[in-house]
C-alpha cells in the first residue's frame, strides 16, 4: 500500500517523518523520496538484521536517514535523544517484515523447518521455545485464545505439555495439528498458534498501544499518523486508540455529564478502514489482509505556537542540509 502510504501522510517537502518499523526499508526510501528536498526520516527497528538492510538501501540519503536499532514501544525516549519532535508524519506498517519470513532461521513460519526462535531482536532472552517447553497448560491455552483466536487452544496446550520437549517448528506444527484432528482448509491449524505464540514473545499488542500514544505526542500540529495492521487484534487496539484520542469525552454511556475532561487530540483522516486494491492483492496476496488507518494531529489547548515553529524549523534545517550538500557535491 506505497501509494496509499505517501497520500494519506500527505508528505511534504522538507518535512520530518518517522517510520516505526522500518524493515527493509520500502516505505522508508518513499518518504525519502517524495519528501526530498531537504526530507528528513528516522528509522526505528528492532531487528538488527533488518537495520544494516535498510542502512544500505538508504546510504544515498546520507544525514537525512537516521537508522535506530531499538523497539518502537520507547518511540518518545528516542525521539527526544535524538532532538526528533515536532514531527510531520509517522507510520506503523505492523506484522512481519519480508526479511524475518525470509529468514529459514528465525522460526517465524513453519514453511522452514527451524528452532523455536521467533524473536523480534536476537538479544532478547524469551524464545517461543522457553513457552512451549516451560509454562504451564494453562498459560500457553491462554495465550493462544488471547492472541490466536484459536477455539482449540486448550486441546492444543494440552497435546504439547504431552509431547514436549518440542525444539523446532515442524515438531510445533505437527503437534499443533494432531490436536485439531488434521487439515479441514487451506490455511495450516497451526496459523493462529504460531501467530498467538509470536505476539506473546514479542509482547507486540502491550507496546503497540503504548507507541500509537507516544506517536500523537510527537506530531505537530497538522502532522498525520498512518497504521497498517494485518489481524483483527492490532486492529482492534489501534481503532480503540483512534477513537479515543478523537473524542472529547470518553466517559461510560452511561454517564449523564462528562467527568473526563478528556480533550480531542486528533481527528480521523477515514471514517472507514483502508484496504488495497484488487490490482495489488493480486500482486501480493500477502497484502489481502492489511488494514489501513490515518489520523491527524489536532491543536489542543495545551499546545502553543512552538509546536507550529519546530515543524517549520524542521523543514527549514531539512533544506539547509540538502542544500548544504548539494555545494559539497559540486
Amino acid at each position: 500500500m506505497l501509494d496509499e502510504v505517501t497520500r494519506n501522510l500527505r508528505i511534504e517537502t522538507g518535512g520530518r517523518y518517522i517510520d516505526c518499523t522500518t524493515g527493509a526499508a520500502g516505505h522508508a526510501e518513499a518518504i525519502l523520496n517524495a519528501s526530498s528536498p531537504g526530507g528528513q526520516l528516522l528509522g526505528i527497528e528492532a531487528d538488527p538484521h533488518a537495520v544494516k538492510v535498510a542502512r544500505e538501501r538508504l546510504e544515498s540519503f546520507g544525514s537525512s536517514a537516521l537508522i535506530v536499532n531499538d523497539n518502537f514501544s520507547r518511540l518518545e525516549d528516542i525521539c527526544l535523544e535524538h532532538n526528533y519532535f515536532p514531527v510531520h508524519g509517522i507510520l506503523f506498517d505492523l506484522g512481519l517484515s519480508s526479511i524475518q519470513l525470509s529468514e529459514a532461521g528465525r522460526g517465524f513460519s513453519f514453511q522452514n523447518d527451524a528452532p523455536l526462535d521467533m524473536r523480534f531482536n536476537p538479544d532478547q532472552e524469551l524464545t517461543v521455545a522457553d513457552i512451549v517447553n516451560h509454562y504451564s497448560e494453562a498459560e500457553i491455552a491462554r495465550i493462544i485464545y488471547k492472541y490466536g483466536e484459536e477455539h482449540a487452544s486448550r486441546r492444543i496446550a494440552r497435546k504439547i505439555v504431552n509431547t514436549r520437549p518440542i525444539k523446532t517448528t515442524f515438531e510445533l506444527a505437527g503437534v499443533i495439528e494432531k490436536a485439531v484432528g488434521g487439515r479441514k482448509g487451506r490455511i495450516h491449524p497451526a496459523t493462529r498458534s504460531f501467530q498467538a505464540l509470536r505476539i506473546a514473545v514479542n509482547h507486540e499488542l502491550e507496546n503497540l498501544e503504548t507507541a500509537l500514544r507516544q506517536a500523537i505526542n510527537m506530531l505537530g500540529y497538522g502532522g498525520r499518523l498512518v497504521v497498517i495492521s494485518y489481524h483483527s487484534l492490532e486492529d482492534r487496539i489501534v481503532k480503540r486508540v483512534l477513537q479515543e484520542e478523537s473524542s472529547n469525552c470518553i466517559c461510560p454511556p452511561s454517564s449523564p455529564v462528562c467527568l473526563c475532561n478528556h480533550q480531542a487530540r486528533i481527528k480521523l483522516v477515514n471514517r472507514k478502514v483502508i484496504t488495497p486494491s484488487p490490482e495489488e492483492v493480486k500482486q501480493n496476496p500477502r497484502s489481502r489482509s492489511a488494514r489501513m488507518r490515518a489520523a491527524e494531529r489536532l491543536m489542543s489547548a495545551s499546545d502553543s505556537s512552538l509546536n507550529k515553529a519546530g515543524l517549520f524549523l524542521a523543514g527549514l534545517t531539512g533544506c539547509l542540509a540538502e542544500a548544504m550538500s548539494a555545494i559539497n557535491l559540486n
